[in-house]
């Protein structure tokens, strides 16, 4: 009897706890969120329910003599009701809190506002320890067009336990909202799909005190398994950059949600697998291809130029995985071999992949022929309903055993630990309570030519 009076408690304690989250300024649809942080800039998002006029004051924290106030934005129709504030000139590796203005009346959260600045560490210190956490297929919930019966998408408290360990830094690899079938016949309609999913109230506190990057998949960039037909193209990549601001996207002559940055000593190059991909089925050909000759050139030309410890390639798609029996780079041996021969033939050091797309997650392991051993970790999904995969996959070679989470939604955990010279990379997949099903350490001594 204790017991179910906990479990009753406890369960009235979450709903007391949602209600909470969802009670909001009727200015407010959701954020603030936080985008990119370099050492001197900082990319906060808003979006309002209404025209608005939106401010942020902001100080360093534990000194509030330190105060500055934005200057106003209007959050018009036009432009989606979005606010995004670009804070330059800020002091490096500085952790920040900030306060929200709608209209000049000051909007209480209640859940910590922070942002922080990257630290100036070459020549300096050693490079910073940092923790990040990922995942993909992240469906919220629409009755009005999703498909009858049971609810696809579910245990959203999943993005509260992910706040809880105050991550510095989340990554969205795809399929971050699901567009259903009148969503991608318009750009209004995928505004829309943006606009309810991101209100989702346990997602606020993740949103206002993590950076947060994304990459999409073919369900937030057109229909399922879109590729580079998709007729709203261009509109996808407008929504996309307006929800998830970046310093760029793409290049000048080949736009696409693909990008560079680093953190740390670490450097992640996160892909576009959608603008440029060759229809699935087409037979194998030099021709066929997942990334494009432009994003793929981009991407060998900025491993080769890269002097991170580790270089963390990021796709919407499975990357390494010898089963491939849905989608993957397998599909797409030509333009898979010349990227693996790239990196052996250049001896690119310190490679590590993540994936999502699969509603399962596993760590893969490919040893090729005189290199360092590839891994890949994958999370999939977040809230859409988890997946078993293809029967034969139980005997995947390429996966490390005792990594495979299955049936269950979760996320990606990643820390990136030690001293100049020892860094490690801590591999996790923990679910919706944060418990991990395991924990795998690489070493960037183990991603380098041993001759």
């Amino acid at each position: 009897m204790a017991a179910w009076r906990f479990v009753a408690l406890f369960g009235v304690w979450c709903a007391l706890w949602s209600f909470a989250l969802s009670q909001s300024h009727p200015l407010l649809s959701s954020g603030p969120m936080l985008g990119y942080a370099e050492m001197t800039e900082v990319a906060i998002w808003v979006q309002t329910s209404q025209e608005a006029t939106v401010q942020l004051r902001y100080w360093q924290q534990g000194k509030p003599e330190t105060s500055r106030l934005t200057d106003p934005i209007r959050a018009t129709k036009a432009g989606d009701h979005i606010a995004l504030f670009r804070l330059t000139d800020l002091p490096f590796g500085t952790r920040f809190e900030y306060e929200l203005y709608l209209n000049g009346e000051y909007v209480k959260r209640d859940y910590p506002l922070v942002f922080q600045t990257q630290p100036h560490w070459r020549w300096r210190t050693d490079p910073p320890e940092f923790t990040i956490v990922f995942g993909s297929c992240a469906y919220f919930n629409d009755p009005v067009v999703d498909r009858p019966g049971n609810p696809y998408g579910g245990e959203f408290e999943i993005f509260q336990t992910m706040h809880r360990l105050r991550p510095d830094l989340m990554f969205w690899l795809g399929d971050n909202v699901y567009y259903v079938e009148p969503d991608w016949l318009t750009e209004s309609a995928m505004r829309r799909r943006w606009r309810l999913s991101r209100q989702q109230p346990e997602l606020q506190p993740l949103l206002a005190s993590t950076h947060h990057y994304a990459i999409w998949d073919d369900h937030d960039y057109g229909p399922n398994n879109s590729d580079s037909s998709f007729r709203l193209k261009d509109a996808a990549l407008r929504v996309f950059a307006d929800y998830f601001p970046q310093v760029r996207y793409g290049l000048p002559d080949a736009p696409g949600c693909f990008y560079r940055f680093e953190w740390g000593d670490v450097e992640f190059f996160m892909l576009d697998n959608r603008t440029y991909r060759s229809p699935n089925n087409l037979p194998p050909s030099p021709d066929k291809r997942m990334f494009g000759k432009a994003q793929l050139e981009w991407l060998k030309n900025a491993l080769k130029s890269s002097n991170a410890t580790f270089k963390i390639i990021a796709c919407g798609g499975q990357m390494i995985n010898p089963m491939v029996y849905f989608e993957g780079f397998g599909l797409f041996p030509t333009e898979q071999q010349e990227l693996f021969d790239f990196i052996a033939r250049e001896r690119i050091t310190g490679v590590v992949f993540l994936s999502g797309d699969r509603h399962f997650g596993e760590l893969l392991k490919v040893q090729r022929e005189g290199c360092y051993p590839f891994y890949e970790l994958t999370a999939s999904p977040l809230t859409a309903e988890p997946a078993n995969g293809h029967p034969d996959e139980a005997n995947n070679p390429a996966r490390v055993p005792g990594t495979w989470m299955r049936g269950k939604r979760h996320f990606g955990l990643i820390r990136v630990l030690g001293k100049r010279g020892e860094r490690k990379l801590v591999l996790s997949l923990c679910d919706k309570d944060g418990k991990p099903l395991f924990e795998h350490t690489i070493t960037e001594s183990e991603l380098r030519w041993q001759n």
